[in-house]
């Protein structure tokens, strides 16, 4: 995969306080990258500092290649973003508003406009004032403007914040369809994680300024290993076969009997040992985690070991 973004060992530092603490990532062509992080982690901050609006204290960001410090045009010329909300002149349709933004970017046909409203799903009312727009055709029409030059890196700052379910549905689907079908990196923060669940091909998690995981979402939600329930009577016997031949197992009782965590190679061998004890197995039934849940066990566990 080609990678078009990459931070560089990044620091910020404001009045002696490090915000940002030496964090590295690269963000590939065609995927939606998400950027996941407690309020005051250091998210908007770092997307600042990837879309030129605030100076790095040391290390770098490169977009195609090319430096922020020291190849800031060129660098910036591939992004489209959107940090916090879209901004607009309300009293102007959102086609004129498309129109005055084009006059900054060279060679902006207004086939390249129209392409670019029909992507947006703003056909039927672009020629209405802006005023009028719902919450989500705002954020459609930010999507639009930050589109029209075709950049290869799409930042999006907490783009479905007020949204209704159905506006954030349409977001989620835009997104992933520019990352397909553009090829485009997408770049996504946002406090929603069931969104960035069926959103994100990847997560970054950021703590207290530091980078402390980045993987692909279904391998962090799942990882090798699951959390079964095992419906067994008499449980007794089950948890005594279990801690004598898997003491290091983490086993917990469930109102059907048994939790624990366990690769799914190990499930057969289980269900032998209870079958010989003549233990009865009535049931086992993965215990699915979410992103959340992934989400704050890591965060919680980097917070005791922060105070240890």
């Amino acid at each position: 995969m080609e990678t078009v973004v990459e931070l560089k060992n990044v620091t910020k530092v404001i009045k002696g306080r490090t915000i940002i603490d030496n964090i590295s990532f690269q963000v590939n062509k065609g995927e939606v990258f998400g950027f996941l992080g407690p309020n005051g982690a250091g998210k908007t901050t770092t997307i600042r500092m990837i879309v030129g609006l605030m100076g790095m204290t040391s290390g770098d960001i490169l977009i195609k290649g090319s430096s922020i410090k020291n190849h800031f045009e060129d660098a910036v010329s591939h992004i489209g973003a959107i940090v916090e909300n879209p901004e607009m002149y309300k009293f102007l349709s959102g086609y004129q508003n498309l129109i005055h933004y084009a006059r900054m970017s060279k060679g902006i046909t207004k086939e390249k406009i129209d392409e670019t409203v029909k992507l947006v799903g703003l056909t039927d009312r672009i020629h209405d004032k802006v005023k009028t727009y719902s919450l989500g055709m705002r954020q459609r029409l930010g999507l639009a403007q930050c589109l029209l030059h075709d950049p290869e890196v799409l930042i999006l700052d907490e783009p479905t914040n007020g949204l209704d379910p159905a506006g954030i549905r349409e977001i989620r689907d835009y997104l992933r369809l520019l990352a397909r079908k553009k090829n485009m990196a997408v770049i996504v923060s946002s406090h929603l994680l069931s969104e960035m669940e069926m959103m994100c091909d990847r997560i970054g998690i950021i703590q207290n300024g530091k980078l402390i995981d980045v993987q692909l979402v279904q391998e962090f939600v799942h990882g090798s290993e699951g959390t079964y329930e095992f419906e067994v009577v008499p449980s007794e016997r089950a948890l005594s076969i279990i801690q004598l031949n898997f003491p290091d197992l983490h086993v917990t009782r469930s109102s059907n009997g048994i939790s624990l965590g366990v690769s799914k190679e190990e499930i057969p061998v289980l269900v032998k040992l209870f079958v010989e004890a003549e233990i009865q197995v009535f049931g086992i039934k993965e215990q699915a985690k979410t992103l959340e849940d992934r989400f704050l066990e890591v965060t919680s566990a980097k917070e005791t070991l922060g105070r240890v």
